[in-house]
């Protein structure tokens, strides 16, 4: 993922959770390793299509707050949309 970051100057990572079937603490653990690792490569972290039983595990141990979910249809990580000139400034 860091080196994916590197390469793209993506400035945030998006987690796709969709076909996470049974959210446990291995997952949350994971997502959370994943943050710290995120961060340190000083990009953001979202979670796309939770579980809200994965979004009550995060809320549970604490980290709710730190994953803001990700719209629906967002591309992933290193995936680039096109940017016409025409396009106005977000």
């Amino acid at each position: 993922m860091t080196a994916g970051l590197r390469a793209t100057g993506a400035t945030e990572v998006v987690c796709d959770a969709g076909a996470l079937d049974v959210p446990d603490m291995a997952a949350v653990e994971a997502l959370a390793r994943l943050r710290l690792a995120a961060r340190r490569a000083g990009a953001g972290m979202r979670i796309r299509d939770p579980d809200p039983r994965l979004t009550g595990l995060l809320a549970l141990v604490g980290l709710g707050e730190l994953f803001g979910e990700a719209e629906e249809g967002e591309p992933p990580l290193g995936v680039q949309e096109a940017v016409e000139p025409t396009d106005p400034a977000a």
